[in-house]
């Protein structure tokens, strides 16, 4: 079924190339738009996706530096930044983006005030926050990708170790997109039961699982310098319940008020999402300890807010 949304990549690296490339691929847009400050570079993607058409669903493909290519898009998805390296924590990416999205963010938002913005740069939740701000958008409309890639790691790494299809592993981890984050285990089921009954899932295995989930970027990092398919994935999962009008619940980066008692900032809680953005946040029940990891997440990002 042929989508006929235009999408807007803003930044063409590594994430928001292969974001493009997926896009074109699931058949999500009917126009494509790719912005970068080196518009050669926007160019050069733009002219390689369109000499594999082909093998796609037709879309028109425009691309350059100037960001009054966004008007009339329905999604903008900002992938524009610097990216994290091996030694670096997501958060310290924070003053080189902040820059950054101190001066496109307006720009977008000037050209147009009625998409769907998807953050996706580092600190995610930072950035997100600072995108609301900086763009005056409502809160449904801008969101981050969040713990969404993180969960479907968590998923990956409980289904692989009971030879299970992550697609039937229901769990969750929320907080922070980094360090602070933490799984949902309370919750957490395969194929309608919960964990606590998989003997194979002990604290020790558990523990293991959730430690290599969240340092899955770094491995990654580690091995080939940057992540970028699983991401890239991620995003067009959300585009998918937007374009699609789902209501999906998936875990973004979203604005919080009165949430288990928190407001004022941006962290990843199961969201319904459609083609309105985030229609409503699910106020999911945690454990104490659960609930004192939740507080201590939002804490650390206000901190660097």
């Amino acid at each position: 079924m042929r989508c006929d949304f235009k999408i807007a990549v803003i930044g063409c690296g590594f994430v928001g190339s292969t974001t493009a490339f997926n896009i074109l691929l699931d058949g999500l847009a009917s126009e494509l738009v790719l912005i970068n400050r080196d518009k050669d570079e926007a160019m050069g993607h733009a002219l390689d996706l369109r000499e594999g058409m082909e093998f796609m669903q037709s879309a028109k493909i425009t691309s350059g530096s100037d960001y009054k290519l966004v008007k009339g898009c329905d999604i903008i998805i900002i992938t524009a930044g610097a990216h994290q390296d091996k030694n670096e924590t997501r958060l310290d990416l924070i003053s080189k983006n902040t820059k950054i999205f101190k001066d496109i963010i307006p720009k977008i938002a000037r050209y147009n005030k009625n998409a769907i913005m998807i953050v996706v740069t580092n600190p995610v939740d930072v950035m997100t926050y600072l995108t609301l701000k900086y763009s005056k958008y409502p809160k449904n409309r801008v969101f981050g990708t969040g713990t969404a890639l993180d969960t479907a790691r968590l998923r990956y790494f409980l289904g692989d170790e009971l030879n299970i299809s992550p697609s039937s592993v229901h769990a969750y981890v929320l907080g922070e997109h980094g360090d602070s984050s933490f799984p949902v285990w309370s919750h957490a089921s395969i194929g309608g039961v919960n964990i606590k009954h998989f003997n194979e899932l002990n604290d020790k295995v558990l523990n293991k699982i959730f430690t290599r989930t969240k340092n899955a970027a770094h491995e990654v990092i580690s091995k080939k310098g940057a992540t970028y398919y699983a991401i890239s994935l991620t995003v067009c999962d959300i585009i998918k319940a937007i374009v699609h009008n789902s209501n999906r619940v998936i875990p973004v980066s979203t604005s919080l008020n009165n949430y288990h008692g928190i407001s004022d900032v941006c962290i990843s809680v199961p969201c319904v999402i459609n083609s309105k953005g985030i229609s409503k946040l699910i106020k999911i029940d945690l454990n104490h300890n659960e609930l004192e990891s939740f507080k201590k997440s939002c804490n650390i990002i206000k901190a660097n807010l």
